[in-house]
């Protein structure tokens, strides 16, 4: 059964934080952090603001443009590394607000790859036969988790979400190829030390910022940038489709440099990346569905053009999914 994107929606919040307001903040400058990273602004979550807050309008959206309501869906799936709660899962929450009663409800923890992750599980429950109709969401609140005395990771992550509604193809519509992979030998090199059941939280986790996020920036560069060009690489093989017939690529926005190395090695033109991310940052598992509808707002893509997208996030995850939109 093909399956197809019916409907994209994405909510970023008001406030936004420029390099401009980092100088002030912490030691760096805004030549810097352009220069290393692409980011010129971001959004981020206001105080009592969760991940859930910024999902609902999300779905609401996204509903709205694939003309359903919410009593069709069959499922929520919501990726995120940054849950309202330990438990209930974000979804049941995001269920609740939007009026999804008849819809199973999971998180999928995959971090920056978890909306391809999501994606994959929702079309393939479509292809099976278990659902008719699935709701998938990025969204996350990093800015929570984030240590804003360091400069090698404070300047990189910005909050939002965005969200897809999945059903079987009534278009030209169809999820072509996908691929996803995981290597979770190291850990350590991106990662939230504190807050689970291996170092629960205490006084003294707080108290040394175990639970903000930890990045070794140079080893999630070249793992990114080498595990991203293998899914491009194998692409025509494994489709028989050329990289000269995808109209454009959409990447997680992780860094700009990544985007650029990967364009690079594997010889795609540049101009085929679509990069927001000077704007928005990186919002982890939102960042694919933003760009989405910033691509369909400009009329960048039409019904029937090859679209990939590319992830790679903690874990170590990644994952491609070529469709024709």
């Amino acid at each position: 059964m093909k399956v197809e994107i019916a409907g994209v929606g994405t909510h970023l919040p008001e406030r936004v934080l420029t390099n401009q307001d980092f100088e002030k903040m912490v030691d760096t400058s805004d030549e810097w952090i352009t220069k290393r990273t692409g980011i010129k602004q971001r959004h981020l979550a206001a105080n009592g603001q969760a991940t859930s807050d910024m999902a609902i309008p999300a779905a609401r959206r996204a509903l709205e443009d694939a003309g359903i309501t919410a009593r069709e869906l069959d499922c929520v799936i919501v990726g995120t590394c940054t849950p309202d709660y330990l438990f209930p899962s974000t979804a049941c929450l995001v269920q609740s607000a939007i009026g999804a009663t008849e819809a199973a409800c999971w998180d999928v923890e995959a971090a920056c790859s978890a909306f391809l992750y999501s994606l994959n599980q929702g079309a393939a429950m479509i292809s099976s036969g278990m659902c008719r109709k699935a709701l998938v969401i990025g969204s996350d609140v990093l800015s929570k988790y984030v240590d804003y005395t360091d400069r090698r990771t404070c300047i990189l992550f910005g909050d939002g979400a965005g969200a897809a509604v999945l059903r079987s193809s009534e278009n030209c519509g169809e999820l072509l190829y996908s691929e996803m992979g995981a290597d979770g030998s190291r850990p350590e090199i991106l990662n939230v030390p504190a807050g689970g059941t291996r170092c629960p939280p205490t006084a003294e986790t707080v108290a040394n910022n175990m639970h903000c996020l930890v990045l070794q920036g140079s080893e999630v560069f070249k793992y990114a940038v080498g595990k991203l060009a293998e899914l491009v690489s194998r692409l025509p093989e494994e489709t028989g489709i050329g990289l000269d017939e995808i109209k454009l690529v959409i990447p997680h926005q992780s860094n700009e440099r990544i985007i650029r190395s990967v364009c690079e090695r594997v010889g795609l033109s540049q101009d085929k990346a679509y990069m927001n991310i000077d704007r928005v940052g990186n919002t982890t598992a939102a960042s694919i569905p933003i760009a989405l509808r910033e691509i369909l707002d400009k009329g960048l893509i039409e019904r029937g053009d090859l679209v990939l997208l590319l992830a790679f996030g903690g874990g170590l995850t990644w994952s491609s999914v070529l469709l024709r939109y």
